[in-house]
């Protein structure tokens, strides 16, 4: 029989321990999972494992640098009883970043499946600028398919901090909640921890709060349940299918919809954008906003289907493959389902499943202004069709920080 795991995020940590709390006092027998990391020193990673009675072990986790994620081990437990917008898609985390996530995730997998023959539930809390997809895939490895199974992705949040922290602009690094050097935005790491996760919950703050918390909640992601406490899956939860909830061709994005200040615009058209034009709105778009995601399509690059991603006033624009309408036939039915559903939504005689699709969210939108920006950067009757060869001697400012290698 393979011993749930539940994956707890989060980056308010009170938050998060509360409802690793309720998993605990819920599930007899369970035992839960921390890797702490450290800003400095030696030893940058410490692992603590406990359950409903305390601490069981602490054990500090060192990243070694010939073999990368390679974890010493020092037992201190007295008792062991379990035995301005950068438009790029990019990797901010140095090579000490790296090493320390590295040595987080090459340790969880070897305990998760040490401690899993006497425990009813594994409880990972994941640190606080830890985003769960990357860890959700690790504990869906191969080789604990015989012994685990992932039955939740849990984002724990305070009400009272979580309206101001979405709008925040610091990087991580600048508030510590990661180590220096890691250069993402605390708005969105706390956007993607939402957007992934199987199951919310809500807690601290004043009823004002939570309303609030909720409403911003139900705009960035609206499929998904806030609960009092992380809810488990009867089955192992598929990864491939949460990835599919949250990739540019497959996401699921939010409806138009107003909640109090809180609104969110859906921008969808068929007609490419014209590249200068929209790098030229790009900042505004950024700026006005507190979240904004998508797919879209330029007119000088018409087979790619371009992600766009947005927080805390930094738009990052990515290659996602190919439009489906712009492979061979037989490439159709090489597409995962989700992957065709969604083309066959947007599809269209002429250009296929080529769609403009952004969403924007944030307090006091100007639905029109959005609107009508993005309109203008459209093309024209009297521009240069799309895909034609003369846009070779164009400009084309995404061309540096666009990596558009043929990949299917």
């Amino acid at each position: 029989m393979r011993t749930p795991v539940a994956l707890v995020a989060g980056l308010h940590r009170a938050a998060r321990a509360a409802a690793v709390d309720r998993l605990l006092r819920r599930h007899p027998g369970a035992v839960a999972i921390h890797h702490h990391v450290r800003p400095g020193g030696e030893a940058l990673v410490e692992r603590v494992v406990r359950d409903v009675s305390g601490v069981l072990g602490r054990t500090s986790v060192r990243p070694a640098h010939g073999r990368p994620g390679h974890a010493a081990h020092d037992d201190h437990a007295a008792h062991d009883r379990a035995g301005h917008a950068a438009h790029a898609a990019r990797d901010d985390r140095d090579d000490r970043d790296d090493r320390v996530t590295r040595a987080v995730r090459d340790d969880l997998l070897p305990e998760l499946l040490r401690r899993s023959p006497a425990a009813s539930l594994l409880v990972v809390e994941l640190w606080d600028a830890v985003e769960p997809r990357a860890v959700a895939e690790a504990v869906a490895a191969p080789e604990a398919a015989g012994r685990l199974r992932l039955a939740c992705v849990h984002t724990a949040l305070h009400a009272g901090h979580l309206p101001v922290d979405i709008c925040r602009g610091d990087r991580l690094c600048e508030t510590g909640r990661a180590i220096p050097g890691d250069r993402r935005f605390l708005a969105e790491v706390l956007a993607r921890q939402i957007e992934y996760a199987t199951s919310l919950s809500l807690h601290g703050g004043d009823p004002e709060d939570a309303e609030l918390a909720a409403a911003v909640l139900a705009h960035l992601a609206p499929h998904t349940p806030i609960v009092p406490r992380p809810r488990l899956a009867g089955g192992a939860l598929c990864v491939r299918e949460l990835a599919e909830r949250v990739d540019p061709g497959t996401a699921q994005l939010p409806a138009d919809a107003q909640t109090g200040e809180v609104t969110t615009v859906v921008w969808h058209r068929l007609r490419p954008l014209h590249p200068v034009r929209l790098f030229a709105a790009m900042d505004e778009l950024a700026a006005s906003t507190v979240r904004s995601r998508g797919r879209f399509w330029l007119a000088n690059r018409p087979h790619r289907m371009l992600a766009w991603e947005a927080a805390a006033g930094e738009v990052s624009v990515s290659d996602a493959g190919p439009w489906l309408a712009a492979l061979p036939g037989a490439a159709w039915e090489l597409a995962r389902p989700a992957r065709r559903a969604a083309a066959a939504l947007d599809w269209n005689p002429i250009i296929g499943d080529r769609v403009q699709h952004l969403v924007f969210t944030g307090p006091g939108l100007d639905r029109g202004r959005i609107v009508s920006l993005l309109d203008s950067c459209l093309i024209g009757p009297d521009d240069i069709l799309p895909g034609s060869a003369e846009w070779a001697g164009r400009h084309d400012p995404f061309a540096p920080v666009l990596d558009l290698k043929e990949r299917a």
